[in-house]
């Protein structure tokens, strides 16, 4: 089994942390995005749009990282990542769309304009950090009020949702907007909660907490 990507990128540790959790590696084949691998032909047969990760399992060829990970945790034996309760469930995916459409666009905005820009020699953009920030600000405020009432993102359990917020996360602290984290003090004590599994901390890139 193969994962083309690299370990700072959010989508990849989504899909490496489910096999942490499930207690299995994978070969992890770097796709340099610095160098525009991911934009060169052969990648572009892995991934018609360009970015990672990808999945080889011994053959069978799958990308994008949402789906990758629910197909990781329906083969792979070990603790489920989605409940078996149908409103557990439904309350998961509920946060995955949240994490999708509501969290990572701002999170993304947030690395390019803080972190990635920088590194090129580029100003961040005052204007376009401060709505970002507003509405990554947004959707952990609505996380938080989720969270003061259950320990994890489907309540009882954790699953898929923590899975994939917890890169988001991550990178909101590489973008130096971990105040929002620690402003919102569910969200925060479940991050320190989540943060301390094996599965996490084998596959991680460094972090601030």
């Amino acid at each position: 089994m193969k994962i083309y990507g690299l370990p700072t990128s959010s989508c990849t540790l989504k899909v490496l942390m489910v096999l942490g959790e499930k207690g299995r590696e994978a070969e992890l084949v770097p796709v340099d995005l610095g160098k525009g691998a991911h934009k060169e032909a052969a990648h572009l047969k892995l991934h018609p749009f360009g970015v990672i990760p990808v999945l080889d399992d011994d053959g069978f060829m799958l990308y994008e990282s949402r789906a990758i990970a629910r197909y990781l945790d329906q083969k792979l034996p070990g603790t489920a990542l989605v409940p078996a309760d149908v409103k557990a469930t439904a309350r998961m995916e509920q946060w995955i769309s949240v994490e999708q459409s509501y969290l990572t666009p701002p999170m993304l905005t947030l690395v390019h304009q803080r972190f990635l820009g920088p590194m090129h020699g580029k100003s961040p953009d005052e204007a376009v950090v401060a709505r970002a920030l507003e509405d990554a600000d947004k959707a952990l405020r609505v996380a938080d009020q989720a969270l003061a009432a259950q320990e994890y993102f489907a309540g009882g359990t954790f699953s898929l949702a923590d899975v994939f917020w917890m890169p988001c996360i991550q990178h909101l602290y590489l973008a130096q907007a971990g105040d929002l984290v620690a402003n919102n003090r569910h969200v925060a004590t479940w991050w320190k909660n989540v943060t301390s599994r094996k599965a996490w901390l084998q596959v991680s890139a460094p972090r601030n907490n």
